[in-house]
């Protein structure tokens, strides 16, 4: 059984959060995602930003407290209404492909 820690936290999951705030217009849409992909950023958790969807590693609970963060994010940044699709992988004993095992090769040659 391998544990993984990522600066020193616990890291037994990974989480995809697409966050859909309720507005119409696209650069409003981009504004308020860009807030919770902010918020994401702070709190010091690896993540990847794709185009659909941000995927964060680490502790689950500690993740399950951001998931529900960045729907108040959302609605504090102006949605009237936020849907959000969450994947989650758990494995509590660590062992965790991450993100950097899933996607770095397909990354390598970009500049």
């Amino acid at each position: 059984m391998a544990v993984c820690f990522f600066g020193g936290r616990h890291m037994n999951a990974s989480v995809a959060i697409q966050t859909l705030p309720e507005v119409y217009d696209n650069d409003e849409i981009v504004r308020i995602v860009d807030e919770v992909i902010a918020y994401i950023k702070s709190t010091g958790y690896k993540y990847y930003v794709g185009p659909f969807e941000t995927t964060i590693e680490g502790d689950y609970d500690e993740l399950m407290d951001i998931v529900k963060e960045c729907q108040h994010i959302a609605i504090r940044a102006g949605a009237p209404a936020v849907m959000a699709y969450i994947k989650v992988s758990f494995k509590p004993d660590g062992d965790l492909l991450t993100i950097d095992r899933k996607v770095t090769k397909h990354h390598l040659d970009e500049k």
